[in-house]
């Protein structure tokens, strides 16, 4: 599963010019999920989401997470950042799970999140929407998911 966060002080994603999901200071959280990927994954990525810590201190550190500063989370599928783009110019994305996997996970994502009292907007699933994110610092980080020589869940 890839996650590529943004800490925003605000973002919203619109469908047919609908505002569908928005969240003010928090994360704007792109989530892609691949073919193996479960429940475990989805979890283990919304705790590492939640707790990372890339919002400010007093001292202007990196030092308090989402829940530290009682953000908000906008949660986007994002099956583009699967694209497998090391043959040809054009990229595949075979390596994306399909929606019969890729919807449970994206669903169980948001609730985790939810869980630790996480207010989260979502967009819809598969449709075409335009998003608008207020990058704050600029700050940008891609989470991947990974299984470690243990065979327990990692970032790699």
């Amino acid at each position: 599963m890839k996650a590529l966060i943004q800490r925003v002080t605000s973002g919203s994603v619109s469908v047919d010019g609908d505002v569908v999901g928005r969240t003010d200071q928090g994360l704007v959280i792109l989530l892609g999920v691949m073919p193996e990927d479960d429940a475990a994954t989805a979890d283990f990525l919304a705790e590492r989401c939640a707790t990372l810590r890339i919002f400010e201190d007093e001292n202007g550190k990196m030092n308090r997470s989402l829940l530290d500063i009682a953000g908000g989370a906008l949660v986007i599928s994002q099956f583009t950042l699967c694209a497998d783009v090391s043959a040809g110019r054009r990229p595949s994305f075979s390596t994306a799970a399909k929606p019969d996997i890729a919807v449970p996970l994206y669903e169980r994502f948001v609730e985790k999140m939810r869980s630790f009292n996480v207010p989260v907007g979502t967009g819809i699933f598969g449709a075409d929407m335009q998003v608008e994110i207020h990058n704050d610092g600029p700050v940008t980080i891609m989470l991947e998911t990974t299984l470690n020589n243990a065979g327990k869940l990692a970032l790699k």
